[in-house]
């Protein structure tokens, strides 16, 4: 970590009553810490836009095991990317769903990319991609 510096800002008293709010529920011991976490997440958001360097992220898909033959393809588009598969984890929701979570670390575009292909695939009921970073970038 850098040296520290302050810095002032000014805000409309409700938007502070309100950041105040988020502060308290989400559980930060002051305003700086929550303020910090805000940068980096655009940070980490711009990076991500731009799709430079490495990156980290989950894909959660929920989908039916039964229709069309997906869990094979979705089993085929993860051997392909294998590398920069760190783990998953399959859970079966009931008789027909399941919901099948990735751990994925690599080329942001790479890694991006992956995340559309299984997503994207017919079937799907539902998929989200969260971003994150390898941490090696921010302060």
């Amino acid at each position: 970590m850098g040296k520290l510096t302050r810095f002032g800002i000014s805000l409309d008293e409700d938007l502070l009553h309100s950041f105040d709010g988020l502060c308290h529920r989400k559980g930060y011991s002051n305003r700086s810490e929550a303020i910090r976490d805000l940068i980096r997440k655009v940070l980490v958001e711009e990076s991500w836009c731009n799709a430079r360097g490495q990156g980290a992220g989950t894909v959660s898909l929920v989908y039916d095991h039964h229709k069309n033959d997906l869990a094979r393809r979705i089993l085929r588009i993860q051997h392909d990317a294998h590398d920069i598969i760190v783990a998953t984890l399959h859970v079966h929701l009931d008789h027909d769903n399941c919901l099948e979570v990735l751990i994925i670390k690599g080329d942001a575009a790479r890694v991006s990319s992956l995340a559309d292909r299984l997503i994207s695939c017919k079937g799907v009921k539902h998929g989200t991609f969260n971003l994150t970073t390898t941490g090696q970038d921010l302060a």
